[in-house]
Parts: structure tokens; sequence; C-alpha cells
């Protein structure tokens, strides 16, 4: 899989889920159709040679498959509410979270969906609220 320009994201994130061919691959194609439901509009993305990311007005997530862990880091994921803990890794930062999925480790999987809607939602309102401030004329005007 070399990512040449005529491959899209969606092509090139099917490969990697056939090139895997396990459990990671189950549970990463298993992620994607869950992102997907909870947001028909979200796009593929495939970055930094070879990290399926998936977006709405800003990332929302990438999915990363170790040898150990399919790991689902959340680009704003310290600012989100995680009522149901899904968030068991990068808890040390400001900004990002993650969720370590583990062989035969039964998915949460409306509790992810609605951690997804929530971070379609903080991007899509930091972008109405960046549009907003542009907009705005200067004082005195």
């Amino acid at each position: 899989m070399d990512g040449k320009a005529e491959d899209s994201p969606s092509r090139l994130i099917d490969a990697r889920l056939d090139e895997l061919g396990d459990w990671r691959g189950e549970t990463l194609a298993r992620v994607r159709a869950l992102i997907k439901e909870a947001d028909p509009e979200v796009v593929e993305e495939w970055k930094w040679r070879g990290v399926p990311v998936w977006s709405h007005a800003g990332i929302i997530c990438t999915g990363e498959t170790y040898k150990q862990v399919v790991k689902l880091t959340f680009a704003k994921g310290a600012s989100l509410e995680d009522p149901a803990s899904l968030f068991n890794s990068s808890l040390e930062g400001n900004t990002r979270r993650a969720i370590d999925i583990h062989e035969r480790e039964n998915i949460d999987e409306e509790a992810l969906k609605a951690l997804i809607r929530a971070a379609v939602e903080l991007n899509t309102s930091a972008k109405t609220a960046r549009s907003t401030r542009s907009r705005k004329s200067p004082k005195g005007a």
C-alpha cells in the first residue's frame, strides 16, 4: 500500500483493514462503522503515511493499530465529556485523549457513538464561533 494520489482515503483504509487480516482489522472496521453511524457526514482521510483519520469541521479521531491494541485518539478529547469512561489512554495531556481497545474487548457502541457526536458538536461549535468572530465589525464602526 503506497498511497498513490489516485487512491482515495476510503480505499486506503479498506486496504489497511484487509492487510491487517486479524482482530485489529475487525476492530478498526467496527469502529469505522460506528463512526459513520454516529456522523453520516464524516470525512475519511489518510494522513501521516498511513493513519486513518475521521473529520468533521476538524479532526474527530484517528485510528491507529499496534501489535496489542487498536488506538482511537480524539484530537480534542480532553474537552469532551466522557460519562462512560471510555478514555483509558493519553490521559495526562491537555488536548488529546485516547481509547485503547484490546483483543476480545467489547466496545460500548452507544457510548462511543455519543463521544463521536460530542466531538463533532465541539468541532462545529468551535468553527461557528471562529467564523462569527471574524465576521463581526470592529467596535465603534
